[in-house]
């Protein structure tokens, strides 16, 4: 996601909230109907001759928009500009929305055809927008003050303020470590000490590359990391001396949904870090001002700032618990690797015993990648020679 400095003076730049909005009168409804006919014909119209279907992502603010449009006749498919007049009868019908719940929406998503109903969803920012439907802070900002509404999409609102208040540069860390030292932080008990945290995670790692899984987690020599299915995830940083740090975000979590919208100071994540904890190995969401949390392994123990207790992190991280939840990751998604293999393979993770004829039988067969698979093991420095 693109970043803004030139909000960064005025974190809290108006997001001009608002009261729920009032229904719609039948009147303004009946406009809606009216225009997203016109829209729909207006669509069609612009369909070439030979060519019979129109699909179209369009997104709009008050001062930009963007717009997708492919043309298609079922054997190929070209891109073409949107008509000024689409654009025209686009603004008029986003502006009928401001009355709705919802507000007007972001972008929208037409599929048109000569024979057929059209298709009109609208995009209310729930995801993220894709980056070419992305428009810079001040966009959404200006947009927010035309048409005020209660809530922004948390991923949104931070896009719109966060105002890199969740960096740490390291100058920023090393003046904060030394006026502050460990006595802000507090201890971490609920997670696993970070040898066995970095065996589990390379051993889920190693059962899903072996399955050639595109997702689940990944490591290289000091890196883990992780993206879940419903956009939460982190990253495992190693250290010199046996230290580490591990930091990621929740998707739409509560606390920075109440810092964007409704003012309420962000956690201080960073409470009591020493200064090797900085942004080169901070989650990218920090970039972003969307981290949750911030951990950082001093080589006794997991200590933090204001990040959350441990047992909200289960989105955000891979199944590193316990020896028992990494074994579930891994026949979860691997039907071919039995139980009482899995709990070999960890438990040999977790002492550092791998070796290549242990591991190929378990993670080896037909359809498997199991060399790939074994150089994640490797990579972690799980192995041990033959």
């Amino acid at each position: 996601m693109n970043q803004d400095n030139s909000i960064t003076e005025s974190p809290d730049m108006a997001f001009a909230m608002a009261e729920p909005a009032a229904q719609p009168s039948p009147e303004s409804a009946t406009e809606s109907s009216s225009l997203i006919e016109l829209v729909s014909d207006e669509l069609v119209a612009m369909l070439p001759v030979g060519w019979n279907r129109l699909d179209a992502a369009i997104a709009m603010t008050v001062s930009d928009e963007a717009a997708r449009v492919i043309v298609s006749d079922g054997q190929h498919a070209v891109p073409m500009p949107l008509s000024a007049r689409a654009v025209e009868l686009l603004r008029e019908l986003r502006h009928s929305a401001a009355e709705s719940e919802d507000g007007p929406w972001w972008r929208v998503l037409a599929s048109v055809s000569r024979s057929e109903p059209a298709r009109i969803e609208y995009d209310y920012g729930s995801d993220p927008f894709p980056e070419q439907h992305l428009f810079p802070a001040e966009a959404y900002l200006a947009d927010l003050q035309a048409y005020p509404r209660k809530r922004v999409p948390v991923w949104l609102a931070a896009y719109m303020g966060h105002a890199n208040r969740q960096t740490r540069t390291p100058r920023v860390a090393a003046a904060s470590g030394a006026s502050i030292g460990a006595f802000g932080s507090r201890v971490e008990t609920g997670l696993p000490p970070l040898p066995l945290m970095w065996a589990r995670w390379a051993a889920i790692a190693a059962g899903f590359v072996a399955a050639r899984s595109p997702l689940g987690p990944r490591v290289t020599t000091a890196l883990g990391w992780f993206e879940g299915s419903s956009r939460s995830g982190c990253t495992l940083h190693l250290l010199s001396h046996g230290r580490a740090v591990l930091s990621g975000g929740l998707w739409n979590d509560p606390r920075l949904d109440a810092a964007y919208n409704d003012h309420v100071d962000l956690p201080q994540l960073y409470r009591g870090a020493p200064d090797w904890v900085a942004d080169p190995v901070l989650n990218p969401r920090a970039a972003n001002g969307l981290l949750s949390f911030c951990y950082w392994w001093d080589g006794a123990s997991w200590r933090c700032g204001e990040s959350p207790a441990a047992t909200e992190l289960h989105p955000a991280l891979p199944g590193v618990w316990t020896s028992r939840s990494a074994v579930d990751a891994i026949t979860q998604l691997n039907v071919q690797v039995r139980e009482d293999a899995a709990t070999a393979l960890v438990a040999s993770a977790e002492a550092g015993t791998l070796t290549r004829s242990f591991t190929a039988p378990i993670l080896g067969g037909a359809e498997a990648d199991f060399d790939d698979a074994y150089y994640q093991l490797m990579l972690a420095g799980l192995v041990t020679p033959e």
